[in-house]
């Protein structure tokens, strides 16, 4: 099988690191060679945060390139927009419709971009848009945004929901699996 590269863009602190594990996991169930790599901005101060998540029959190394990405998931808006140029042509973008101010906003220098899903789209790019911080919400915890966004991606792969509920044991804390459950059933079914 040809490698396939997920990257998974946020702000610090949304844990797209649990996300990243989780992909990995579940992956590595599937029988693929996996490779994580976590790249971090000033992740905890708010800052950007990046995981390349490669998977195939053989993968030798765990970054991804400009034009190389099959998927993006995005946990803020801005993030997807950012990191646009890594969608290979024809690739999918699975994204919250969340938006957190990014510094130059909050000090007055810059304004957030407007129509971000739409000025995408005009790229080309399949964007999947959905509010996951409101499903997140619902299921319980705003901080179960990673699990509606894993949700939500599932559709995009032919792995059946047994292997993912699986895999969300294997990586959630017992004490918030429930939760987790719940935010990943209310993605995949938004």
């Amino acid at each position: 099988m040809e490698t396939k590269n997920i990257m998974i863009v946020g702000v610090g602190g949304q844990g797209s690191l649990l996300a990243s594990k989780l992909l990995g996991h579940l992956l590595m169930e599937q029988g693929y060679d996996v490779k994580v790599s976590e790249v971090h901005g000033m992740s905890q101060r708010g800052g950007s945060v990046v995981t390349y998540v490669r998977y195939g029959d053989r993968v030798n190394s765990p970054v991804i390139d400009k034009g190389e990405a099959d998927f993006i998931v995005s946990f803020e808006l801005l993030e997807a927009a950012r990191w646009l140029s890594y969608l290979k042509p024809n690739g999918q973008i699975v994204t919250s419709t969340q938006q957190i101010d990014p510094m130059p906003v909050i000090t007055g220098a810059a304004k957030y971009p407007e129509n971000l899903v739409e000025k995408m789209k005009a790229t080309g790019a399949k964007v999947d848009a959905l509010d996951c911080l409101a499903l997140a919400n619902q299921a319980g915890s705003s901080k179960a945004v990673n699990l509606v966004l894993m949700g939500r991606l599932s559709h995009y792969f032919g792995v059946d929901e047994a292997h993912w509920m699986s895999a969300i044991e294997a990586v959630v804390p017992a004490k918030f699996l429930e939760l987790n459950k719940k935010a990943f059933e209310l993605g995949k079914n938004a």
